[in-house]
């Protein structure tokens, strides 16, 4: 039997998947790693810690691969030296120490012309600003650099001794001429960064590799213009594919190039989407989880007026704002843990709603959605997203995230599928539909116009 094996670099851990060439998944592994918060708001690792758990997890699947495709988190930077040696630990796609710098990004390369170039701001989570930030901050470190690569293509390295990105992981730097899938010089230039730093950039079918997010809408079918990819994972993702490079005017929504060539993506990110009902369980003591679940769809939808504003830790679509906060607004006396659950899930339900809106100034007209995560195996909270984006969300029989379309890459780069397309028609089945609720959406529709109003409220209590 061929066997695909895909590799998903996560910030938790890595996950290791095998996979017949229908798709059928024959294997799989999981490892787990720390993440390192030194200061509030930083987030780090250790990138031999990705590599020491890859190792483990392809030893615990031990199959004999015919390709093996990589995905892994956005963003974060991994540091070499001359000797390809790690110069310090990584700062993840999570971090918020950069805000000085975003700053710095936007006033040196113009706002506009950054957002024609990249399709995006500057955001703390980027790659370019994590770089100005070690300029300011670790002078003997950035003096040090002789190679800079994202946290999956560090593994790469590793795995076969090549440096090397793909277009979609590149895209988010901050570094890359999105319409044009090339390194920005004119970026490089105006932040006074070294272009022999970066790694070729490659298309993701020629090196079986992609961002997360873009890996993981190939995995539930989104090869082309069409279905839209809705994440319910620790963060939550809005994604469509688009025929041609066309960056949302304000930034709110990220601008990448998609996994499959000739094809871009537009997506908006919440942070915290599954995050947020994690949180929940874990301050409410740990209860079982399905047991609030069920005390959460005992409550009519709406929760007789209670909301939550799921911004824990900041916020990316469609309020740029590392400094959003989360809020429960309309508490009453009647509300129990149950309520405070539902609110959550109808919270972050409203936070994809506004990625929803903003992708239709870009021209998409969704008619279903792909909906995978961890969050997209309760039937209410798929029924409660289904019903407040008035879209049917359709579940794929494999739910594995990033490393099954990682998987599928890594058959197109070494031709066990003629190209995306033909590994999607392959391996991709969907596995049932959710309708919206029709009563359910005479209340969200409320609802929802009044969500939208906390955001500017509460920041204003803020300062």
């Amino acid at each position: 039997m061929t066997v695909l094996v895909g590799i998903d670099v996560g910030t938790s851990g890595v996950k290791a998947l095998a996979l017949s060439e229908t798709g059928e998944i024959v294997g799989r592994a999981e490892r787990e790693y720390p993440l390192s918060i030194p200061r509030p708001g930083w987030a780090e690792q250790d990138p031999e810690d990705w590599w020491r758990a890859t190792e483990a997890a392809l030893a615990d699947l031990d199959v004999e691969p015919a390709s093996i495709g990589l995905s892994g988190q956005m963003h974060g930077l991994v540091t070499l030296d001359e000797r390809e040696q790690v110069l310090r630990p990584a700062i993840l796609w999570n971090d918020q120490r950069t805000a000085a710098e975003c700053a710095e990004i936007e006033e040196r390369v113009g706002l506009e012309r950054l957002i024609q170039l990249t399709g995006n701001r500057a955001l703390t989570g980027f790659t370019a600003p994590k770089l100005l930030w070690l300029r300011n901050h670790e002078p003997d470190t950035y003096a040090r650099i002789k190679h800079v690569l994202l946290p999956k293509d560090y593994v790469r390295l590793r795995l076969t001794g090549e440096r090397a990105i793909d277009v979609a992981d590149a895209s988010g730097t901050l570094l890359f001429d999105v319409a044009n899938r090339r390194w920005s010089d004119e970026v490089l230039d105006a932040l006074e960064l070294p272009a022999e730093w970066l790694p070729p950039a490659h298309e993701c079918t020629a090196i079986g590799a992609a961002g997360d997010q873009a890996a993981g809408a190939l995995g539930v079918g989104v090869d082309r213009p069409g279905p839209l990819s809705v994440v319910l994972g620790t963060s939550g993702v809005v994604f469509a594919a688009l025929p041609e490079y066309r960056p949302e005017p304000e930034a709110r929504l990220h601008v990448f190039c998609h996994a499959v060539p000739g094809t871009w993506h537009a997506m908006g990110v919440m942070l915290s989407a599954a995050g947020s009902l994690q949180w929940l369980h874990d301050a409410l003591g740990n209860p079982r989880r399905e047991q609030l679940l069920a005390e959460a769809e005992s409550w009519e939808p709406g929760t007789e007026g209670l909301f939550f504003q799921p911004y824990l830790q900041g916020e990316r679509t469609p309020h740029a704002d590392p400094d959003a906060r989360g809020a429960f607004v309309g508490l009453t006396l009647r509300h129990d843990r149950g309520a405070l659950t539902r609110a959550v899930l109808e919270g972050v339900a409203y936070g994809l709603r506004d990625s929803l809106e903003l992708l239709g100034v870009l021209g998409v007209e969704a008619e279903v959605g792909r909906v995978s995560g961890g969050g997209a195996r309760s039937e209410l909270w798929v029924r409660i997203v289904a019903s407040v984006l008035g879209l049917p969300l359709e579940r794929t029989s494999a739910d594995e995230g990033a490393a099954y379309g990682a998987a599928l890459l890594g058959g197109v780069a070494q031709g066990v599928f003629a190209d995306a397309h033909e590994a999607v028609e392959a391996c991709v089945r969907v596995s049932d539909r959710i309708e919206p609720d029709p009563g359910w959406q005479a209340v969200y529709e409320e609802g929802y116009t009044r969500y939208r109003v906390l955001y500017p409220a509460l920041r204003m209590l803020q300062g």
